[in-house]
């Protein structure tokens, strides 16, 4: 199994590289570009794969992000796992 985990700061939350990042866009001609927002993408190889399926994998996964990869405070998260 694998779980591609996507991690972005909340909307509330200043993202300074995303700022630098849309005016560079502005700079070089991209006026379509209203609002960047850098995250970051992770993939984890579950290896053996849980016993409960997809279900316990969800929420290892889950935990994992909760717990480590992801600061809740200031970070949204989503995921997927494939088999």
């Amino acid at each position: 199994m694998t779980a591609r985990i996507t991690i972005t700061p909340r909307k509330t939350v200043l993202d300074p590289q995303g700022r630098a990042v849309t005016g560079s866009l502005h700079a070089l001609g991209f006026a379509e570009a209203a609002d960047v927002r850098i995250g970051r993408f992770i993939e984890i190889r579950l290896d053996p794969p849980p016993r409960g399926g997809a279900s316990e994998a969800r929420e290892r996964v889950d935990r994992m992000c909760r717990e480590l990869l992801a600061n809740p405070l200031i970070e949204d998260y989503r995921f997927e796992i494939e088999s």
